[in-house]
């Protein structure tokens, strides 16, 4: 007789669309370390610095473009481009390390595109609040304010529950608290540069995005509406 063995995975595989999100970062990282290894030649070594020459975002470009009223799409194109190209290896593994956790635990709920909207709609919230500022100047890289989306959903989901559950709702902003107090700490302590408005900007738009791409969000919010 065959021993039965429990058929579940030891790990909940992640949704496809978290690896479609990671999957960039991931190729990258393996590139730039194969170059920096100089086993592809002398020329591989500055792969990272050419990335994010390329493809990360320049707020001053988007004041100029909207100054004379010129739209380049490859310009265009660094306010998608920017979350997948990372200034070290750490920086990408800290990033993959939220989206792999958040985009796992929103993606048991949300559908595959509702993931990448929230991603994505945090990622330009992101890059146009830094750009609004007057004050930034330096470029913006990373996936951190998609990963903040993220929790934005995230948190949107306890807001709900909690709601549900007749509890305090602001239970459910713990999580994004404490990450905006660690922060405030380092700045002091460190010193830092302004991409935090990015990453909470893309907090605030995930929280909202989910209004409208959750499960039943678009008739949610019609009933709301009609009831006003």
């Amino acid at each position: 007789m065959r021993p039965a063995f429990d058929e579940h995975p030891v790990i909940n595989p992640l949704p496809p669309v978290v690896w479609l999100l990671c999957g960039p970062i991931i190729a990258g990282e393996i590139l730039f370390g194969l170059g920096q290894s100089g086993l592809l030649g002398d020329y591989a070594m500055g792969w990272r610095l050419d990335a994010l020459q390329r493809f990360a975002f320049d707020p001053g470009i988007l004041r100029q473009m909207a100054a004379h009223g010129l739209w380049p799409w490859k310009q265009v194109a660094r306010i998608v481009t920017y979350p997948f190209v990372h200034g070290s290896l750490m920086h990408a593994v800290m990033v993959l390390v939220f989206v792999l956790a958040l985009g796992k635990m929103v993606g048991e709920i949300f559908r595959g595109w509702a993931v990448a909207a929230v991603f994505f709609a945090a990622t330009i919230a992101g890059a146009l609040v830094y750009t609004a500022v007057p004050v930034t100047q330096g470029a913006l890289y990373g996936g951190y304010p998609g990963a903040y989306g993220l929790i934005g959903a995230f948190t949107w989901l306890l807001w709900m529950k909690l709601g549900q559950a007749n509890a305090n709702r602001s239970r459910a902003f713990m999580f994004i608290g404490f990450l905006m107090a660690v922060r405030l700490l380092f700045g002091v302590l460190f010193g830092g540069s302004a991409d935090w408005i990015a990453d909470f900007s893309g907090f605030a738009a995930g929280f909202l995005a989910s209004f409208l791409v959750a499960p039943g969000g678009w008739r949610r919010m019609l009933r709301q509406i009609r009831r006003r």
